[in-house]
Formats: C-alpha cells, structure tokens, sequence
C-alpha cells in the first residue's frame, strides 16, 4: 500500500459538519503553523487529559480540565491533516507513520491516567486501551488490503468517541454517590467501572462486526482452493 494513494473513509455521525469547522479553521490559521505544530498540540491535550485524570485523586474538578485536553487534542489531531490539504503540503509516508503513532500513543496517555484515577480500576481502564488497539490493528490491516482507510464505524470516529468521553467525565463530576467497590462475578469492581466496561464493549462490539463482516467478503473474494 502506497500512503499517497490511499483514500480516506470518514463516515462518522459529525463528519460532514466538522470538516466544514476544521476547513474554515485550516484557512485562517497563520501561515508559520504547519501540520506538524498541530500533531503536537494534539499529543499536548492527551498529555493534559491523562494527567488531569490522575489529579483526580485530589480533586474532581480536574475532570473539567481532562475534557479540556481532549478538545485540544482534537483541534490538533483533526486539523493537521485538514491543513496538509489545504495549503497542499501533503507528507503522505511520513504524515500516516507520524499519525498513527501519536494516536496511539494518546490512547496509552489517557486511558493509562484514567486506571490511575481513583474512580476507575486500572484493568477495567485497560480493557478501553485493548479495544481500541483491536480497532486499530484492524483498521490498519484492511487499509493495507483494500487500499483505503476507515476511520469510523457504524457512525462512530474518533470525534464521536471524545464527545463521549468529555460526556462521561461530566457525569462523573456530577454523580454524588461514594465509588465504593461491587461485587460482579466475582470480580471487585468500582461503581464507575460500569462506565469504562460499557466503552468498551463497545469498541470490542465495532471490533467483532467489522471483523466478521470484512471476513465474509474477502472469504467471497479469495475463495479456497480445497
């Protein structure tokens, strides 16, 4: 797979408005910011966002400051690509070897802050990280197959995905019942948890249908020969 010639596949809930947004923005920025300025700033806001998970162990008013960074992350996320485009300054290779790294290193700087809170438990928190690197790693096989990579599935993207999650973290500011541990199959869990496993049943639910869907289709296409 060429990176140059790789189309994108951005069917999301928000996608059409915010390319509009993101569009608008890429034509106003200064002409000395350049895409890579804004990878950096959207590491930034998942190094925000993980942290200010963490500083809720003394205070859940961070909450506010971790949804903070994920709206800075994706205005540097988003808009790096958006600006590559507009101004025609594509880095195809580097900008997809670049990108996804970052994506996956934010997804280990948030949900690795949020098992460090105190209202999450750190292995419900890494079922999150498990299921969102099954998406990648699906994502990026079939990019590799079929020539083109999807970045949302069944009307979920990363944007739908952060909304969620700043959605999630102001509930959690304003739920007043103690966190105290439950019992669920015999596995001790926080109140909370009930959050983090439902995202990621989720993302393990995107996961399995788009698996078995591409699976039936390539069977169809590469049919065996026994």
């Amino acid at each position: 797979m060429d990176p140059k010639d790789t189309p994108r596949v951005q069917t999301s809930f928000l996608s059409k408005p915010e390319k509009r947004i993101l569009e608008w923005l890429a034509v106003r920025l200064p002409r000395w910011i350049v895409p890579d300025h804004l990878t950096a700033i959207g590491l930034f806001g998942a190094f925000i966002s993980g942290a200010a998970y963490y500083l809720t162990n003394w205070g859940k008013g961070f909450f506010w400051l971790s949804s903070l960074g994920f709206i800075i992350n994706w205005f540097g996320d988003s808009l790096d690509g958006t600006l590559a485009r507009t101004r025609n300054i594509q880095r195809p290779r580097y900008g997809f070897y670049l990108d996804h790294n970052v994506d996956a290193i934010t997804a280990f700087l948030c949900v690795t802050g949020a098992g460090l809170s105190p209202y999450l438990s750190f292995s419900a928190a890494m079922l999150i990280l498990v299921g969102y690197y099954l998406l990648c790693i699906f994502t990026y096989i079939n990019s590799f197959l079929r020539g083109s990579l999807t970045i949302s599935y069944s009307g979920l993207g990363p944007t739908e995905l952060r909304l969620g999650i700043i959605i999630i973290n102001t509930l959690f500011f304003f739920l007043s019942f103690e966190n105290k541990d439950i019992r669920f199959l015999g596995i001790t869990l926080k109140h909370f948890d009930l959050f983090a496993l439902g995202v990621a049943l989720v993302l393990l639910v995107l996961y399995t249908n788009s698996f078995f869907k591409e699976k039936k289709q390539y069977e169809k296409e590469d049919p065996p020969r026994y």
